[in-house]
């Protein structure tokens, strides 16, 4: 059955494709070494099946890189990519490529190392629901209950998974507020780096990465 109440922590309908460094490769491709590599792009809740499947793919305890755009979605998508993170043990590397809003904070917030750039955008706000068709009051009364608690438990989650600024952030959600890469890192909630190469997919060639501008 199709449900009658829809929570959402996304901004806009935005979709895109999100696909693994693996699958982009060819047939006739040699093989890529290095971490395993993950895109979450557009609304979470287009794409939360084939995210699921891409981190069911790195085996528990192991590593990977994952790149984050997206303007948010289900919370409940967001709230099971965590939970598949954390029980699996997986140490992610998030990079806010460029938005990384709503829904989407939470598994950027799971990971172990979280890094911005200048020009990453993150919009944190309060829950929102809406209803697809009339329902009786008592379904919407029931939902209105469960909505709340559900808002509560994830905003108390999102600050437990930064580990700081816990108060900090709730005010942000309070306020709708836009917060820029340059603001998260003063908060002491990712680190910066710029648009150039990272030495950690370089490994064993530093002199080709002191050069770049």
């Amino acid at each position: 059955m199709e449900k009658r109440f829809r929570a959402s922590r996304s901004r806009s309908d935005k979709s895109r494709s999100s696909r693994s460094r693996a699958e982009r490769s060819g047939p006739g491709d040699a093989e890529i070494s290095g971490p395993v590599e993950l895109a979450i792009m557009g609304d979470l809740t287009d794409h939360g099946a084939e995210l699921t499947d891409r981190l069911l793919g790195i085996e528990p305890g192991g590593s990977c890189t994952i790149y984050f755009d997206s303007p948010g979605g289900s919370p409940y998508c967001g709230i099971s990519l965590v939970t598949l993170m954390r029980l699996r043990g997986i140490q992610a590397t998030g990079i806010v490529t460029g938005e990384c809003s709503s829904a989407a904070i939470w598994p950027f917030a799971a990971c172990h190392r979280r890094l911005v750039t200048p020009y990453s955008v993150l919009l944190f706000h309060p829950m929102k629901w809406q209803s697809e068709e009339h329902i009786g009051i008592t379904e919407a009364r029931e939902w209105s209950r469960h909505f709340g608690q559900l808002e509560g438990e994830m905003d108390a989650l999102l600050g437990e998974l930064f580990g700081t600024a816990s108060e900090l952030i709730a005010e942000w959600i309070r306020t709708h507020r836009y917060v820029t890469g340059r603001e998260l890192v003063q908060a002491g909630l990712a680190e910066m780096i710029a648009l150039q190469p990272l030495s950690e997919f370089f490994p064993g060639a530093p002199d080709r990465h002191a050069a770049t501008g």
